[in-house]
């Protein structure tokens, strides 16, 4: 059982994606890839959005430059408030650290440290002290439930509270955007269901929650449904498990 959240009834555009393409290689050559197209959406606070697509449909791409670990060739992409669309790599580094929460299929937590420190690393890159560290670290592993697994290290852990952990250290700066890609990809059914669970706290907390998923149950279980292919948009529905949340549906450019 995690620890209660409070609601955020408020449905506010946390980010904004306006005509956005990405280029590969030079234009014209042989080797230039077009990834994504002339892309725009926008993305509500609360929501929990799939992004779904085969390999090459621009998923990554698009996923890429919402977590601001790149920049789109056109086009803007708002986060808040920030346009982080010209940002150099340092701006880009500091809006990523500080907006946006990252989950990873193979949790890519550190081995040799306990779940503690782990949840404390990037709060140490960005020079806050070791007792406010120690305070936001215990505030997130209970969120997820694991305020007893705190001392232990990521091998003592089965699969599942490894992704725990992986959730409570992209909870750690209180993000904008969590960003989560196939998330329950190395879980079996049960303890997927648990992570998910998760997820549909963090929605109802105002998180917004953003993942690749190639599982139709996983995809089912957010608000919306991004489908992607040959770097466009070709469908954008809200789903039953919508709650107030309005889509922005956007037809191939």
């Amino acid at each position: 059982m995690i620890a209660s959240l409070p609601t955020s009834p408020v449905m506010t555009t946390v980010a904004s994606v306006q005509n956005l393409r990405k280029v590969y290689g030079t234009p014209g050559s042989a080797v230039c890839v077009e990834a994504l197209r002339g892309v725009s959406v926008d993305f509500r606070a609360g929501a929990s959005v799939a992004v779904c697509g085969q390999s090459g449909s621009g998923k990554s791409t698009l996923m890429n430059l919402i977590g601001c670990l790149d920049r789109p060739s056109s086009g803007r992409y708002l986060l808040g408030d920030i346009d982080v669309s010209g940002m150099d790599d340092d701006e880009l580094s500091d809006v990523r650290g500080r907006k946006i929460g990252f989950v990873f299929q193979n949790f890519n937590l550190i081995p040799a440290l306990t779940v503690l420190e782990n949840l404390e690393v990037p709060l140490f890159y960005q020079g806050l002290p070791a007792i406010e560290r120690r305070r936001r670290a215990l505030s997130a592993i209970e969120l997820v439930g694991l305020a007893d697994r705190g001392l232990h290290r990521p091998t003592e852990l089965s699969g599942g509270q490894q992704q725990r952990v992986a959730i409570a250290r992209a909870l750690i700066n209180e993000p904008l955007i969590l960003l989560a890609d196939e998330p329950t990809g190395n879980l079996d059914t049960a303890t997927g269901e648990q992570i998910l669970a998760i997820f549909d706290r963090l929605r109802e907390s105002g998180v917004t929650v953003i993942m690749v998923t190639h599982e139709p149950d996983v995809a089912n279980r957010c608000d919306r449904i991004i489908q992607l292919r040959d770097g466009l948009i070709i469908s954008d529905e809200v789903t039953g498990r919508a709650t107030g949340i309005a889509a922005a549906p956007v037809s191939p450019s």
